[in-house]
């Protein structure tokens, strides 16, 4: 059962690992990225970061999909992480099942607006954001678990 499924640049660190797997109860967190998945220090770093009790898997994005949709997941109280919207778009499109998606950091860059102090978005950003709400999804801005929930179709 897909718990989170989150948008963070920095993937895993602290408040995903923490915060966020004891806040909805994880017991897996799946990375799924293309960019990582051939980073031997990306991956090294990712698995120290992951809290002890958790499993700690690291996918393709074809692969998260397939794994995601073929209902192996399913046995898992699950956190997936993104390191970028359009990487959450992939995921949208290829999982019927992901019904919110939660922003927790995205970077400052040249044509970049701020939604919060820790979410900046392009243009084309904000039109996947707005496909995802125009589709039923709840898109919300929340850095920590116990953060109040910001829906991102206020913000836009």
């Amino acid at each position: 059962m897909i718990k989170l499924v989150r948008v963070d640049h920095r993937l895993l660190h602290g408040q995903v690992a923490f915060s966020w797997t004891n806040g909805v109860g994880a017991d897996c967190i799946l990375v799924a990225s293309d960019s990582v998945i051939n980073d031997d220090v990306w991956k090294t770093t990712l698995k120290l970061g992951k809290p002890s009790g958790c499993k700690l898997v690291i996918k393709d994005m074809k692969n998260s999909i397939e794994a995601i949709n073929s209902g192996v997941t399913d046995k898992y109280k699950l956190i997936i992480v993104v390191q970028s919207i359009a990487e959450a778009q992939e995921l949208v499109n290829g999982c019927p099942s992901i019904q919110s998606i939660n922003l927790g950091n995205t970077k400052e860059e040249g044509d970049t607006r701020a939604l919060s102090k820790q979410i900046f978005v392009t243009p084309k950003e904000e039109e996947i954001l707005r496909s995802f709400i125009d589709k039923g999804l709840e898109v919300e801005i929340r850095p920590l678990v116990d953060d109040k929930k910001i829906l991102v179709k206020n913000v836009l």
